[in-house]
């Protein structure tokens, strides 16, 4: 009966703990390729929040990933991403830039969508939110 106890305890708190770790999900959304990746990641995080409104989503972009983050830019279909990008904003889903990009193709930060945070490095920032803040990682 004792052993039972124990067992019905532990189970319990586990349970418990499992029912806090659901409430605080955060995803990183890792983008590098271009404006057929990022079409694809709006798509999916719009999809990830009609499922959990309450996931923390933040979305890291790098190389051609920043493409979709630069005023004026349009998806494949020529509708600009400004919009969708300012919606999601709204919902609390961060855009972060990679500063190393910005240098590397010449690009000025006032070039880029007001909603967009410049961080000093796309990959630092990823491996940061997974190793510091139990951020899970989707690639789209």
């Amino acid at each position: 009966m004792r052993m039972l106890k124990k067992t019905a305890v532990a189970l319990g708190l586990s349970l418990a703990m499992l029912g806090a770790w659901a409430q605080d999900i955060k995803v990183v959304y890792h983008l590098s390729e271009g404006i057929p990746q990022a079409s694809r990641a709006i798509s999916n995080i719009r999809n990830h929040l009609a499922a959990d409104p309450d996931v923390k989503i933040v979305v890291v972009t790098h190389g051609l990933g920043i493409d979709f983050l630069i005023d004026g830019a349009t998806n494949q279909m020529e509708q600009p991403f400004s919009g969708s990008v300012a919606d999601l904003v709204g919902k609390g889903v961060e855009f972060m830039v990679c500063k190393n990009t910005l240098v590397a193709r010449k690009l000025d930060e006032d070039s880029l969508l007001m909603e967009a945070k410049i961080v000093p490095s796309g990959v630092a920032e990823v491996s940061r939110l997974q190793a510091k803040e139990g951020y899970v990682y989707l690639r789209p």
